[in-house]
């Protein structure tokens, strides 16, 4: 029996599964339902595949897609939610090491059988080298983001020009082996500094940014698949790739655009560094003005709406679901409860409207940052958890500010701010918030899910509706 024919047929429709499904991720009403669809095209895939490599590889493949798959489900669940975005970076390593080893197994077939041509050759070092960037680039941002290491840019002298160098290196030796159509201990060189280029690529990139550079790896290992997918001669690899990759491309634009910096000045500015004097903390001679659990339950108990502002703080604390079992208690008083989600809040894109989802607050409930700005100055109270840099005003007013310019959630705005936060500690940006000193601002300083707990508490037992 001819599979072929059947095998397109089934790449096709793995490949509209794939685009129906990165389509239904738009929105996350919607996004559940399009991540199985997504899953199910995969499967499909596989499967098709499978009938293509005839029974005789069945014994080395399906163990391993098995243990594979176990391996995976147990991850989904096990992993909490606040170190999602470490996952992803893992996963991003995991598919750009895969293309590269692709490329890699491909160059020692094909040079069996003579000089490779330079289409076979360029395809196949572009593999290489975009796989193993993203592979080592993902690796240093899972430990950033696993705290295994500084989250800080780690700078040293010449580091462009270092950089340069071994990129240049590279190039000349990807032109000797297209020259000469072989070269395995060229191509061993070539792959040992891709893997070095993506750890370079990625030290001088501060914890603040790693939204930008998850999305940046995303599609960096996309465009890698899709270039396997030419090796193998694989459709449904080349279609799954250039919509990783474009996708992945898209959202890093936007999400450098929401923080009004540049691509370039993301990756090589050195973000996140303490400078000295980037950034006033406020006027001199200005204090902060603690606060108590008693005094802020009766500010959102009285109120007529308040918002909340989560950031990487909540996430940190596990404190989702405190957070909606003290909107629940405020609902049930006739306060209005909104939540403000900026882009770029948290690890990774979306990873607000992912941690609240999980307490099963409801998606209307969410919103964005133009859509929620403009209601601050009629809001009475706004509970910022967490975060930060997002909330900073020196983005507005202090053009000397490392963030300036950067769009913000205009909290300052609100009747009253209360920050919940440790200590004074600056955010991943590396600078000081002059918010906490506004005289509109509260600070109630302690562990989120722990003031939380309290809040709830106080307000069920002095406010119950």
């Amino acid at each position: 029996m001819n599979v072929t024919p059947l095998a397109t047929i089934g790449y096709l429709i793995a490949a509209l599964a794939f685009i129906f499904g990165i389509r239904q991720l738009s929105s996350p009403a919607t996004a559940r339902n399009g991540n199985r669809v997504a899953a199910a095209g995969m499967l499909l895939a596989l499967f098709v595949t499978e009938l293509l490599l005839g029974a005789n590889h069945y014994a080395f493949i399906i163990p391993t897609m098995l243990v594979a798959a176990v391996v995976g489900a147990y991850a989904s669940r096990a992993v909490r939610m606040t170190a999602m975005p470490q996952m992803v970076a893992m996963f991003n390593g995991m598919g750009a090491g895969a293309a590269m080893f692709v490329g890699v197994g491909d160059f020692r077939d094909l040079s069996q059988f003579g000089d490779l041509a330079a289409t076979q050759s360029i395809t196949i070092l572009l593999s290489c080298l975009i796989g193993s960037l993203s592979f080592t680039g993902s690796a240093v941002a899972f430990a950033k983001l696993q705290e295994l290491m500084t989250g800080r840019p780690i700078t040293y002298p010449m580091q462009k020009e270092a950089n340069a160098a071994v990129l240049a290196v590279i190039l000349v030796l990807g032109i000797a082996i297209v020259a000469m159509g072989h070269g395995a201990v060229l191509l061993a060189f070539f792959i040992v500094l891709a893997l070095a280029l993506g750890v370079l690529f990625v030290l001088p990139v501060g914890g603040a940014d790693m939204p930008v550079i998850i999305s940046l790896l995303n599609s960096f290992t996309g465009t890698a698949a899709a270039m396997t997918g030419f090796v193998l001669g694989n459709n449904v690899l080349i279609v799954a790739g250039a919509l990783v990759g474009a996708s992945g491309a898209i959202l890093t634009q936007l999400m450098s655009k929401a923080m009004n910096r540049s691509l370039f000045n993301v990756l090589f500015a050195g973000f996140g560094q303490v400078q000295a004097g980037a950034g006033v903390a406020g006027p001199e001679g200005a204090t902060v003005r603690p606060t108590s659990v008693e005094d802020v339950a009766a500010l959102l108990a009285f109120a007529n709406q308040v918002v909340i502002a989560p950031g990487y703080g909540l996430a940190v604390a596990r404190a989702q679901h405190d957070v909606k079992e003290l909107a629940d208690q405020l609902e049930k008083r006739g306060v209005t409860v909104k939540y403000a989600i900026h882009p770029v809040a948290g690890r990774m894109p979306g990873h607000m409207n992912v941690l609240l989802a999980e307490a099963d607050v409801p998606y209307p409930a969410l919103r964005e940052m133009d859509d929620i700005n403009p209601e601050f100055p009629r809001t009475d109270v706004v509970l910022v958890i967490g975060a930060n840099d997002v909330v900073n005003p020196a983005a507005k007013n202090q053009p000397g500010s490392p963030i300036y310019g950067m769009p913000i959630l205009n909290v300052d705005e609100a009747k009253t701010v209360v920050v919940m936060k440790r200590s004074m500690a600056t955010g991943f940006a590396g600078i000081d918030n002059p918010l906490f000193y506004e005289p509109n601002t509260l600070m109630l300083f302690g562990d989120a899910r722990d003031s939380l707990q309290k809040l709830v508490a106080e307000i069920k037992h002095e406010y119950a509706a």
